[in-house]
């Protein structure tokens, strides 16, 4: 299976920048995520990619290989829609054998490809059924049996689990990782859905206005981010501004009205204006212990498994913890708590010329 290069590469539609600057790698038989919001050229980077759309400038190589200017049939990738795009004339057989019976594959290689195709995806008892007798989950696995039955070496993703239900999507979360590990087949898959890439991907890329603001594993991408952006898209975060103060062990962060924070050691200079952020996850509230800021809590949501709290504080606003439901009734709307968090689960940021605002906004 190929490695994929993506070499300063820049689309633009109307004037908006689709692309600018696209530089990322992905290894054979890598599972990697695009995540990042509407708009941020996750798909017009899978279509250079397919060789549906080309760039304005910059390469796209396969192996090392320049496959900038090559058709996308001669490229061994293929790409998949969140709409499936089935016939609906056809039934699940004929759909998956579409590919190679346009390319008049021979009789024994066609019923070989169909007979695996099927088992791969468990629809062997589903093969004489058209699209509409088919659920979501068996039309997505009918689409992607149809992909793969072309011969494809990359398997491109758009978005291939927004239309189902939440149950089913998060089932097949699990089936789509497999099967294309399985198949030790390379695999870009787009999403804006930050569990959907934090389960999934060997690495996340995520995109913003056109670019890769950071590329890493799940776990780094989320326990340390390299912006605010980052920070927030992938894990809510809670944000603090102010001056360095003090840098010895852990860094100290105070604002203009003397509150003061701490975080875990960066590169930053006593008083350099700068951003702390924690995770929802990492901040901890408490009615009877001291902490690093006070306020109110404004309001208590169960959410299943979690309980998210948001407390206001004044002068900064809300700010937000995640805890086990099993605290629910240890706290209620109303009721004076302190905030805090463990100095290495926070990290600092500087904004240069940006405001926090437009760090965080999600176009």
């Amino acid at each position: 299976m190929p490695d994929i290069r993506l070499e300063d590469v820049h689309k633009r539609y109307d004037g908006i920048k689709a692309a600018d600057g696209l530089d990322f790698s992905v290894r054979d038989g890598e599972y990697v995520c695009l995540l990042g919001p509407t708009g941020a050229g996750k798909t017009t980077a899978l279509r250079i990619m397919a060789g549906l759309t080309e760039p304005d400038s910059g390469k796209v190589l396969f192996d090392g290989k320049d496959v900038t200017s090559v058709e996308p049939e001669d490229r061994k990738a293929v790409l998949l829609s969140q709409t499936y795009s089935l016939f609906p004339q056809m039934t699940v057989a004929e759909n998956i054998l579409f590919g190679p019976n346009i390319r008049n594959w021979p009789e024994e290689a066609r019923v070989k490809t169909l007979a695996n195709m099927l088992d791969l995806v468990r629809l062997t008892r589903r093969s004489d059924a058209y699209p509409r007798e088919l659920s979501g989950g068996m039309q997505q696995r009918t689409a992607l049996a149809r992909a793969l039955a072309s011969g494809a070496k990359v398997l491109l993703l758009d978005e291939p689990l927004r239309a189902l239900d939440a149950r089913l999507r998060i089932s097949l979360r699990h089936d789509l990782r497999s099967l294309a590990k399985s198949l030790r087949i390379t695999t870009i898959h787009v999403t804006h859905d930050q569990d959907e890439a934090l389960v999934m991907a060997d690495r996340i890329a995520v995109v913003r206005n056109g670019r890769v603001l950071q590329m890493d594993t799940p776990k780094e991408v989320f326990d340390r981010p390299v912006s605010p952006f980052v920070a927030n898209f992938v894990g809510q975060s809670n944000f603090f501004q102010g001056s360095v103060s003090r840098v010895d062990g852990s860094i100290e962060v105070r604002d203009e009205q003397g509150r003061k924070v701490f975080a875990r050691e960066t590169a930053v200079s006593p008083g350099e204006k700068v951003v702390v952020g924690v995770k929802v996850g990492n901040t901890e509230i408490a009615k009877e212990r001291e902490g690093y800021l006070q306020g109110i809590v404004e309001r208590i949501l169960f959410e299943g498994r979690n309980l998210f709290i948001d407390v206001m504080v004044s002068g900064l606003g809300r700010f937000s913890s995640r805890m086990p439901a099993v605290k629910k009734g240890e706290f209620a709307v109303g009721d004076k708590v302190s905030i805090r968090w463990t100095p290495d689960k926070a990290t600092v940021f500087t904004l240069k010329d940006k405001s926090l605002d437009d760090e965080l906004r999600v176009e």
